[in-house]
């Protein structure tokens, strides 16, 4: 694990104790640099602790071993709280912090050196903002009983469970909801021992008893979960002593769909048998789930504040590695760009690089079905397929069940659109959400309103500022050139088209973003540039293939994320593409049987947690000369490479290209997207693109001269000029605040 902070650069790290013994003091080991004394935080940033405590780290210059060191916490002696730890590093737990500014300072004879700290309350914000309102607290669906708060808080549960020795049954359910137990685990008792007690070995090499400790509590307004290894009657890990369980690793899970907040969401245990039975500590909460909350802001602070609570309580991880599909991934993705050294590595699963540009095709499916069903011209599904750029047109209608406005119905859709203003979840009260003309200043629930503190408002609406635009955007493009579709059609496509109004309704003219929204976008890092740690960190992406299904996960997404750190960094040498067969079943036997145990994905996703952990091993003891990004490129594992496996499991190695020859592209074909075939980039990263006059030139079937009148008229202030760079891009600044 790297440093959560430095105060004076880096640190050499000598490692040797000394045993100071004073008849006047308490008797304390500290671990000595060669550079000046020092104090750090190791459980966050120093300006960003929460929960009335701090861990920290007191470094002691080797000329001065030997003499006796007095901490204190704003002028109160708090040396008693240090100890050292297994390999002779002074730590100590620091509580009693007061709100807000605090200063801790080491005093060796005349010497002395100070940090400062700022205290946040445990129910946060730290650094996303004020807290969402109304919020609706789910602390008993979370099996922990009423909520003790208004900031939804709740005591904290500790339970054990076991894994049985007895078979799991088939097709069993992999998800879990609170209060159930995952497949193959039993309650655990420990006055009554059972008989069917598994066995396990870590990867550390040590045997133990299949006895899995969980956590349960509440921080920063969400229901989190701590797992690992550990029996009732032994030691617990802590910042000073390992325990036989814990392997040093943490596994923290993201998990996936994209809606608004406003609620406490109910949280799903990333518990299992692939981690728990290798001694991983695995750690989530219900606001790093996407579908309770679809802000990666929120994710990070919680992530960060979840994870600083497990260092406190059991100590400095090794290295935390994220894990989760889809939405998940995007939080990965994310974190890492805007947020570095909370994520060491990341593992996203049918990933996607952010939500924000994802957002602009998906928006698309409905822009394109609206001028379908008005258009003279007749649309066949093969030129349907064509414009949408998808395996199939019928991946549009699957993003439209529940990712865009679906113009077939009068009302909103039962599910749940990123422009949308409606619906919410029913745990927000009915008479406290948004309609236009009922309830003008209620809850809206769109992606936007959801990150308002990141965008901020438009002072004439009201409403959150909004980076959706199709303005220059030609729908069909790349068809009409190809002779798929004919003038006509190309024509009335982008006459018929239209936008999105503020409540995410279907208009007639082109959406228009706001300039202030798309400079935001780039700059907080709403966008995934590859920027940030995203391209010091190893990535190893697994995707079930399920374009053909059809499904919103299409291959494209991991395609997108490669071509961003190429761009950012020159190459994805730390990025590793692992594509395995999809579920060929309807969902959701489909996913049960893609979360088998057996199945090939679940065996590669094995391999692959087990790959990244060694190259993090071998960046962390590389001592020679280069970059981060180079330590990264030169410990991959050789037989950690870019790959596809078929229906029998064979692997297929071979680097992974878009459009481009090999027989994993013949066995998975890449498709596109509505922006791709207008033209876009396969990166998919332009918000708005900058834009050129409309020449005949640029077509393979020109148009007549009235045709040209009528394209002209549909784009007066020209088209899309891909060959430049979006508009108001810009490269994020990590750890901003809101």
């Amino acid at each position: 694990m790297r440093p959560m902070s430095v105060q004076r650069g880096n640190i050499l790290w000598f490692a040797l104790l000394t045993l100071i013994i004073a008849t006047s003091i308490i008797a304390l080991p500290v671990a000595l640099s060669a550079q000046s004394l020092e104090l750090l935080t190791i459980s966050s940033r120093p300006e960003m602790v929460t929960g009335n405590d701090v861990l920290i780290e007191a470094h002691i210059p080797l000329k001065d071993a030997g003499k006796h060191p007095a901490i204190t916490l704003n002028g109160k002696d708090v040396t008693s709280a240090f100890h050292p730890t297994d390999s002779g590093v002074l730590r100590g737990l620091v509580s009693g912090l007061t709100p807000g500014h605090n200063i801790i300072e080491i005093k060796v004879q005349k010497k002395s050196a100070q940090i400062a700290v700022i205290n946040h309350p445990n129910t946060g914000p730290v650094f996303s903002g004020p807290h969402q309102k109304p919020f609706a607290c789910q602390t008993e669906d979370n099996k922990l009983g009423p909520a003790l708060d208004a900031d939804c808080s709740a005591t904290t549960l500790v339970t054990y469970m076991y894994r049985s020795t007895d078979p799991i049954p088939p097709n069993s359910i992999p998800i879990v909801l609170p209060g159930k137990l995952p497949p193959g685990f039993k309650a655990y008792d420990p006055a009554a021992p059972p008989k069917d007690l598994a066995k396990t070995t870590t990867s550390q090499g040590k045997t133990v008893n299949y006895i899995v400790r969980v956590e349960k509590g509440t921080i920063n307004r969400a229901v989190y979960e701590i797992a690992f290894l550990h029996e009732p009657d032994q030691s617990l890990p802590t910042p000073w002593k390992s325990a036989p369980g814990w392997n040093g690793r943490i596994i923290y899970n993201f998990g996936g769909d994209c809606k608004a907040g406003y609620r406490q969401g109910v949280m799903l245990t990333a518990v299992s048998d692939m981690k728990e039975s290798q001694g991983y500590a695995t750690v989530t909460s219900s606001l790093n789930i996407f579908g309770n909350n679809c802000d990666d802001v929120i994710s990070a602070e919680t992530m960060m504040m979840v994870k600083e609570h497990f260092i406190k309580q059991f100590g400095v991880p090794v290295h935390t590695i994220g894990e989760g599909g889809s939405g998940g991934s995007m939080q990965q993705h994310l974190i890492a760009q805007n947020y570095p050294g909370l994520l060491d590595g990341i593992m996203p699963g049918a990933s996607f690089s952010d939500i924000t540009s994802v957002a602009l095709p998906v928006a698309d499916c409905s822009l394109l079905e609206q001028a379908f069903l008005a258009a003279k011209q007749p649309w066949n599904d093969d030129q349907k397929k064509a414009v949408s750029g998808y395996f199939s047109w019928a991946t549009c209608e699957h993003w439209m069940q529940g990712y865009a406005y679906d113009p077939t119905q009068k009302n909103h859709p039962d599910g749940h659109g990123f422009a949308q203003s409606a619906p919410c979840d029913k745990k927000v009260p009915e008479d406290q959400v948004y309609d236009p003309i009922k309830n003008p200043h209620g809850v809206r629930c769109s992606v936007y309103d959801n990150e308002v503190n990141v965008y901020g408002r438009d002072p004439k609406t009201g409403f959150p500022r909004r980076p959706l635009d199709n303005v220059g955007v030609q729908y069909g493009l790349a068809a009409f050139n190809a002779g798929k579709i004919t003038a006509e059609q190309f024509i009335e496509l982008n006459e018929k088209a239209g936008g999105y109004d503020n409540d995410g309704r279907l208009v007639t003219n082109r959406a228009v973003a706001d300039p202030e929204a798309v400079r935001i976008a780039y700059a907080s890092g709403r966008v995934n540039t590859a920027g940030g740690d995203l391209g010091n960190i190893p990535i190893v992406d697994i995707r079930p293939y399920m374009d053909s299904v059809p499904d919103i996960h299409d291959q494209l997404r991991s395609f997108a994320t490669r071509a961003r750190l190429k761009s950012a960094h020159g190459n994805a040498d730390n990025q590793v593409l692992l594509t395995v067969p999809g579920p060929k079943d309807p969902m959701p036997m489909g996913l049960i049987k893609l979360l088998d145990p057996a199945s090939i994905y679940s065996v590669q996703s094995r391999e692959a947690l087990r790959l990244i952990d060694v190259w993090l091993d071998r960046i962390d003891a590389d001592q020679a000369a280069g970059s981060r990004a180079a330590k990264v490129s030169r410990n991959r594992p050789a037989e950690l490479t870019d790959a596809c496996f078929t229906d029998s499991g064979e692997k297929i190695a071979e680097p992974r290209t878009y459009g481009k020859p090999g027989r994993c592209n013949d066995l998975y074909p890449a498709s596109a997207d509505p922006r791709i075939v207008s033209g876009g980039p396969v990166a998919g990263d332009v918000l708005k693109c900058q834009l050129k006059p409309v020449n005949n030139n640029d077509y393979t079937q020109p148009f007549n001269a009235s045709d040209l009148d009528r394209f002209k008229a549909i784009f007066p202030q020209g088209v899309c000029d891909y060959s430049k760079p979006g508009i108001g891009r810009d490269s994020p600044k990590p750890w901003q605040s809101y």
